[in-house]
């Protein structure tokens, strides 16, 4: 997506012109001295009287006057109404001199050429030529004047017309030189405000980087650090100069095996942990700049690629599953079938019949692992309808009781409100406290101790209804419980680690979550949260699920 700048007003590019509008008031300073010095200096007595003493001497101090203003304001205020105040001033007491100083003419039309110039370059073009042709028509009307009404001073037509033509071609290219100029700043100040951009976003796209960039000097101190990689070093002031062999001497050692092995040399790219409970990082270098002594050093999460090589198994066993589950599961239930047909058999031997009983649960577990495998594939969307949990939970537990023997176990369903009623689809809902209750049956229990399940429905603090599958078990080490959802996770050698990510993603089709609590010394708890708003009382008149309807 391209960067939007705002477009450079011409106020702006007029900045650029501020020095030289400094520099004309200072000129003005200097040609109202000048006139003044005429009139007053040491060798005015030899110099012809003006056409109007009086008048000239209050000309000359009053020039000085708004010189000096203009001077102690031309810093500030708009710099186009300065200019064309000032070469106003400039030509009305210019011409006026010229009338009355007849001996100071020529000189005093020579000065103004550089007025006119300078006012062409600081003013539009229109503005710039206008007040160049003021010029010129006040200079032929003061000739005009003076020969025509008072009395002529001995001065030739020529030599207005030459200084008029003078006037407008000084005009003409300085105000070509102002365009380019304004046009030179405004582009440069489009490409300063670009490049701004530009840097912000690099930086904000550096610091939001998820792998971590390091900046280390010669002597292994870092200089800069990304947000991810402020995270791998710790907590640290942006001022505080910290050194890579405190922070990580295994990064410093391979930063130092990198540099001595000179151009071209590969450095280490094994992952490794920058600290205990960091993830796994592996380094890339480059130099910062040819001949530098600063590094450029990358940390690449290797969780991030995990996490990426999962997900593109995730997508390609949905895939190859769909394909290959009625090839497995034909084959697969004639097996069971033909196996159910022998263990009805009177000719099969004791010993025999030990082997069908392992054939016959290893079908069964392997029919498990492809429900579980296509389960990846379906992701069918939730159908949610008003249920009743408590009453869900108690049907659940009761078909469970019926299809799976416990033998010494205990499983129950308790709920601390009458009717708790939530939107969620029955069936996956069903099919997640299956998995729960699974594995708290099998893994929840103490060595020689039979399980004690409970399945139990009740509200939180904030009025959330929540069902927790509590086991008396010996709980999840803390390093276990990190990855427990993890699709393809399991610590034991016959599962396929795919229940409880699949059962977490069907709770959040149904717009709620399922984490796993820990309850010290006392088991563990797995809980499925349900939205707020989500939760909805059943309206009289509208079918709800409950313990007397189908799951």
């Amino acid at each position: 997506m391209p960067l939007r700048i705002a477009t450079l007003q011409v106020a702006d590019a007029d900045k650029a012109l501020r020095r030289e509008l400094h520099f004309f008031t200072l000129y003005r300073l200097l040609e109202a001295a000048m006139l003044l010095l005429v009139l007053y200096g040491p060798f005015s007595g030899f110099l012809p009287e003006p056409r109007h003493e009086l008048f000239a001497q209050a000309l000359a101090i009053s020039y000085v006057f708004v010189a000096v203003l203009l001077f102690a304001f031309g810093r500030t205020g708009d710099l186009r109404l300065n200019a064309l105040i000032g070469i106003g001033a400039d030509l009305s007491f210019g011409i006026l001199a010229i009338h009355t100083i007849p001996v100071a003419a020529t000189g005093i039309a020579l000065m103004l050429i550089f007025n006119v110039g300078a006012a062409a370059l600081l003013l539009p073009t229109r503005l710039g030529i206008g007040m160049a042709l003021v010029a010129v028509a006040g200079l032929i009307g003061e000739y005009v004047w003076t020969s025509g009404v008072e009395d002529p001073d001995g001065r030739a037509l020529v030599e207005p017309l030459m200084f008029a033509v003078g006037y407008m071609a000084m005009a003409t290219l300085t105000s070509v030189l102002g365009r380019q100029m304004r046009a030179s700043q405004a582009l440069a100040e489009r490409r300063g405000a670009e490049t701004a951009h530009l840097v912000e976003v690099n930086e904000l796209i550096i610091r939001r980087l998820r792998t971590g960039v390091l900046v280390v000097n010669g002597d292994n101190e870092i200089v800069l650090a990304n947000e991810a990689a402020t995270a791998l070093l710790g907590s640290r002031r942006d001022d505080e100069v910290v050194s890579l062999d405190i922070l990580m001497p295994e990064l410093a050692r391979r930063l130092t095996v990198w540099r001595n092995g000179g151009i071209g040399a590969k450095a280490d790219e094994t992952p490794f942990q920058p600290g205990p409970d960091q993830p796994e990082v592996v380094p890339r270098f480059a130099r910062l700049l040819a001949g530098s002594d600063q590094t450029l050093i990358f940390l690449d999460d290797t969780s991030l690629l995990s996490q990426r090589a999962e997900s593109i198994t995730l997508a390609t066993l949905g895939r190859f599953s769909a394909s290959l589950a009625h090839e497995i599961r034909n084959p697969l239930a004639a097996i069971n079938y033909a196996v159910q047909l022998l263990e009805e058999s009177d000719d099969i031997r004791p010993a025999d019949r030990r082997l069908l009983e392992i054939i016959h649960q290893q079908g069964t577990r392997m029919n498990g692992i492809v429900d579980n495998v296509l389960g990846l594939a379906r992701r069918e969307p939730a159908k949610p309808e008003h249920v009743e949990l408590a009453g869900l939970t108690r049907q659940f537990v009761d078909e469970y009781l019926a299809g799976h023997p416990i033998e010494n176990d205990t499983l129950l369903a308790t709920s601390s409100q009458a009717r708790t009623t939530a939107m969620a689809d029955p069936r996956q809902l069903h099919q997640v406290l299956t998995v729960l209750v699974h594995n708290a049956l099998l893994y929840g229990r103490k060595p020689g101790e039979p399980a004690r399940v409970t399945v139990h429905v009740h509200n939180d603090d904030k009025g959330a209804h929540r069902i927790d599958v509590i086991d008396r078990g010996p709980g999840v080490p803390e390093r276990v419980a990190l990855q427990l959802f993890r699709p393809f996770f399991t610590t034991s050698a016959h599962g396929t680690g795919l229940g409880l990510y699949i059962a977490r993603e069907l709770c959040r089709a149904n717009q709620a979550t399922l984490e796993y609590v820990p309850t010290p010394g006392v088991g563990s708890c797995f809980r499925i949260r349900f939205t707020p708003g989500m939760q909805e009382q059943p309206v009289p008149g509208r079918r709800t699920r409950s313990a007397t309807a189908g799951a």
